[in-house]
């Protein structure tokens, strides 16, 4: 494997393969549904956790039902890029609760941002008294979302499957 992968069997794909589709399923039902007993599903998911490949639970929640109604995406750029003010400027991102991802990109921005906000008040605010006041910051370029036509928490884990070709950027046969 990659280095910094960590290695994992078949029954530890299909029981991520089982949480990450509904994280609330007791070790009884994952490990129905994976042909394990209980008592080495849980201990496959406790390595897990301890090796930190399963960083924790959460709860998904619709926006609009929560009243935010606006998504955007924020490029921006930073005017130095010392050690000091990069750490500064992702402090001052991870405070902002906002900003519910941030990226650090190569392209045209230093860094990629989602924000949510109930409305476009709200994120004119937001730009002004966070966004434009964060350490370093000197050019920010916003796109609305207009629909979301895709989001999933679920990663891809078919490449981890024995038998299966590691992705290389080249399809034989395609075309």
């Amino acid at each position: 494997m990659n280095a910094g992968t960590v290695s994992l069997d078949e029954h530890c794909l299909k029981i991520l393969s089982a949480l990450q589709h509904d994280g609330r399923q007791t070790v009884q039902q994952i490990s129905e549904a994976v042909g394990l007993s209980p008592t080495p599903c849980w201990k496959r998911i406790k390595d897990m956790e301890a090796a930190g490949v399963i960083r924790g639970y959460t709860t998904l929640v619709d926006p609009e039902l929560v009243g935010l109604h606006v998504s955007a995406v924020a490029e921006v750029n930073l005017d130095r890029h010392s050690e000091a003010m990069v750490q500064r400027f992702e402090e001052a991102v991870a405070a902002s609760p906002q900003i519910i991802r941030c990226v650090s990109a190569t392209g045209p921005a230093d860094y990629i941002l989602n924000v949510t906000v109930p409305d476009m008040k709200h994120y004119e605010r937001f730009l002004h008294e966070v966004l434009f006041s964060l350490p370093g910051v000197t050019h920010v370029r916003s796109s609305i979302v207009l629909r979301e036509i895709k989001s999933e928490t679920a990663l891809p884990l078919d490449h981890l499957l024995p038998g299966t070709p590691r992705a290389t950027g080249s399809r034989r046969g395609a075309g």
